[in-house]
């Protein structure tokens, strides 16, 4: 178990904990049984919160804070590379189970190709980019998906991928900027912490608050809207503001630490968790479409959870890096 809360550039406890938060929340997102169609608060929040941490997750391996000379950046783009391709590859497989899910992991990597060549960008580079593409992004989108569809072409499979998919990059590519814009900030600043916090509510407050005052805008789940990407990436960079201030300092701060570790634990080993959950979900579906227990339904999303936390947890104190997580260290040459 981590020592510390920031622990730059290994592990941070707050970012393991938000990612294992949004794989709870994807469980329930896949697996909770609902009564009707109406949103629940995990509905795209819960995968919104996964790509923020993307970017998080590429500005701490390109330095965090302080970042490498010129010179020293080609071995990291080449290790985004091989995780982008790692990741695609699962992603492509995962599909093929039959879960019923519409996976984000071949999605996730499309997103890293298109941040990295803004990966060591200043702060304002990234920040104007994000906000260029969290207005003109989902305008195109909409154009783009109301234009005619060229079934299983090159063009279509891009579209799908950068405006219409489920996780559509180029809208989501906002996220992952802010991301890498908080890493940029340095995660063990006390004012990076505060501003996370309070600028994530205030973006939260105004893509919610705009959705519902304003006719004609939504901020629905999956809409891939403006306000969509502005609330829900909002409470994300809010959440780990949070996260940080709670588990970095402060007499309470171990405590807290011990007490989220199994989250924490799940974040650590997401790649690992996120996959196990596919092929449970795969299973689930064919035993229901066989005449066994019902899917989405309690039992299995309780199962999932607890599985997922003791067995990551008791995974992490044992052996440390997750079993997938292992095998893409060992690709990119990392031990």
């Amino acid at each position: 178990m981590s020592g510390r809360g920031i622990d730059t550039p290994g592990r941070i406890d707050a970012v393991d904990i938000a990612r294992g938060l949004a794989i709870l929340g994807m469980f329930a997102a896949h697996a909770m049984p609902r009564a009707d169609e109406s949103e629940l608060l995990v509905d795209g929040r819960s995968s919104i919160l996964f790509a923020t941490l993307a970017g998080v997750s590429l500005g701490l391996l390109s330095g965090g804070s302080d970042p490498p000379a010129r010179g020293s950046r080609g071995r990291i783009v080449q290790v985004v590379l091989i995780r982008a391709l790692f990741v695609f590859l699962l992603g492509l497989l995962l599909w093929t189970l039959g879960s019923e899910i519409a996976i984000i992991l071949d999605y996730y990597a499309v997103m890293f190709l298109l941040v990295l060549p803004l990966l060591f960008a200043s702060r304002a580079v990234l920040a104007g980019v994000a906000v260029l593409v969290l207005f003109g992004a989902p305008v195109l989108a909409d154009a783009v998906d109301a234009g005619e569809r060229a079934p299983a072409s090159v063009p279509e499979v891009l579209r799908e991928y950068l405006l219409t998919g489920s996780y559509p990059a180029l809208v989501w590519m906002p996220l992952l900027l802010a991301g890498l814009i908080a890493a940029r900030s340095g995660l063990n600043r006390r004012r990076t912490q505060i501003w996370l916090l309070a600028g994530g509510a205030t973006a939260a407050g105004a893509g919610y608050g705009g959705a519902a005052l304003i006719i004609g805008v939504t901020a629905t789940a999956h809409s891939g809207s403006t306000a969509e990407i502005l609330g829900s990436g909002g409470l994300a960079l809010a959440l780990l503001g949070f996260l940080l201030l709670i588990t970095s300092e402060g007499p309470f701060a171990g405590v807290v630490r011990t007490v989220l570790w199994p989250v924490g634990s799940a974040g650590a080993l997401a790649l690992t968790v996120y996959t196990a959950q596919i092929v449970v979900l795969a299973m689930a579906a064919g035993a229901r479409d066989s005449g066994g227990p019902g899917y989405p339904g309690w039992p299995l999303l309780i199962g999932l959870t607890v599985a997922s936390l003791v067995g990551a947890s008791v995974w992490r104190a044992v052996a440390g890096r997750g079993p997938l997580e292992r095998v893409l260290a060992l690709a990119a040459g990392r031990r």
